[in-house]
């Protein structure tokens, strides 16, 4: 089972992003303050569970955080500012949502960009070691995935209801064939060069 908290008695918030390798659509970030010793067998890394299992501990984080928010940063603004900046700056909309203040965040990863007045901690992999973090990598690609599946039936033809804007192959058939969207990110490489396409 995963770690309840990294401090004794610091009010933590784990922090965790969803959709930075994407090709299109936003990134979602999530922050999460856990009770101290919170329990859940089942609470692991999103990408290790299924879409049924993230969907019912959704419904558990929610109910049983003392805060949590969900932020989004859309396409235009990865653009403006690349997805590395786009993700701690949406990691920072999720915690100034919080409706508790946390003295610690815990990063999931080895970067982030200093929140002002608040320490954090980066740790690698810690979606699949702190119980927070875990969560709000739950929160981050439940959103998400909603968010791309609505888009899905806009913009059918680029398999988003599968790959959610993953630089699969069919999504990028899709983008062969009826070119980008609006919601494509248009700094991303979208395409392999053409020598490779033919190889």
């Amino acid at each position: 089972m995963l770690l309840s908290n990294f401090t004794p008695n610091l009010i933590e918030a784990g922090c965790d992003e969803a959709g930075r390798g994407c090709l299109a659509g936003p990134v979602v970030a999530a922050a999460v303050i856990l009770p101290k010793g919170y329990s859940n067998e089942l609470l692991n890394d999103s990408k290790k569970l299924t879409a049924k299992k993230r969907a019912l501990l959704r419904v558990q984080v929610e109910n049983d955080a003392l805060a949590y928010a969900v932020a989004f940063v859309d396409h235009t603004e990865i653009d403006a500012i690349n997805i590395l900046n786009a993700s701690f700056l949406a990691m920072h909309k999720a915690v100034d949502q919080l409706n508790q203040k946390p003295e610690l965040l815990l990063i999931d990863g080895n970067r982030f960009k200093s929140y002002e007045g608040i320490k954090h901690e980066c740790i690698i992999k810690g979606d699949g070691k702190f119980m927070s973090i875990a969560a709000a990598s739950i929160l981050a690609k439940t959103y998400r995935d909603e968010f791309m599946l609505r888009l899905d039936n806009q913009y059918p033809g680029y398999g988003w209801s599968k790959n959610m804007g993953y630089p699969t192959k069919a999504h990028r058939d899709g983008i062969r064939k009826l070119g980008a969207t609006p919601f494509h990110r248009m700094s991303f490489r979208l395409l392999p060069d053409q020598i490779e396409l033919f190889e």
